[in-house]
């Protein structure tokens, strides 16, 4: 993600555009169309715990928090792109050729990030060649379990509606299994038997789940 976000040239407008539109899809692990949705009065800059609300599918409304770093670029963003008082149902991201009342089409982000991925590949064999959008989310994700946030918390953030979907989507192994639910664990009794230590290679039978059987 580094490297990727060393690609954009940021001299330009479109560089500097889609350095913050790198910031914000990874920093929040939305979806694209929640992030090209998303309008400034989704936006809280200013709050003691900087924000941005987003709706995700079945019209719900996440509050994914912002750290210093990708604030203070969406504040140098909002001062060159909009106006000093944007209009509220002005999109963040908006399309060059429609105007602040038109959203970027997805099309057009991926073909950007494709464009950054190539050059970024040469010099990071990580940066997978023909990446699109959902590889950043699914990025992030994946670097929240490894800081050890917990798995419920992801799967809220991400938006998902059950923690199996959030299992599936981080490509979560049976020996990941057990240690994905010991963040659940409470502090205060770690030195209590783990319960989540099951000999069974299923984490559907240890939440007590029928296995549904394999056709």
């Amino acid at each position: 993600m580094k490297v990727l976000m060393s690609v954009p040239d940021v001299a330009t407008k479109t560089g500097q555009r889609d350095l913050v539109l790198l910031i914000v899809l990874y920093c929040t692990a939305a979806r694209i169309d929640e992030i090209l949705s998303i309008k400034i009065n989704q936006v809280h800059l200013d709050a003691n715990k900087p924000y941005i609300t987003v709706i995700g599918k079945g019209r719900k409304i996440r509050t994914l928090y912002i750290l210093p770093k990708a604030v203070a670029h969406l504040k140098k963003y909002l001062s060159d792109f909009h106006e000093t008082e944007p209009n509220p149902e002005a999109y963040l991201f908006y399309s060059r050729n429609k105007g602040r009342f038109g959203k970027m089409t997805q099309e057009s982000v991926n073909q950007q990030l494709k464009k950054y991925a190539a050059l970024a590949h040469h010099i990071c064999n990580d940066v997978p060649a023909n990446l699109h959008a959902h590889q950043i989310r699914h990025a992030k994700a994946s670097h929240w379990l490894e800081d050890g946030m917990n798995i419920v918390q992801i799967s809220f953030l991400l938006g998902h509606n059950n923690l199996n979907t959030t299992m599936i989507y981080l490509d979560i192994t049976t020996e990941q299994e057990s240690i994905a639910m010991a963040t659940l664990e409470d502090e205060d009794k770690q030195n209590i038997p783990k319960k989540w230590k099951v000999k069974s290679d299923s984490l559907a039978m240890f939440l007590g789940v029928k296995k549904i059987a394999n056709k």
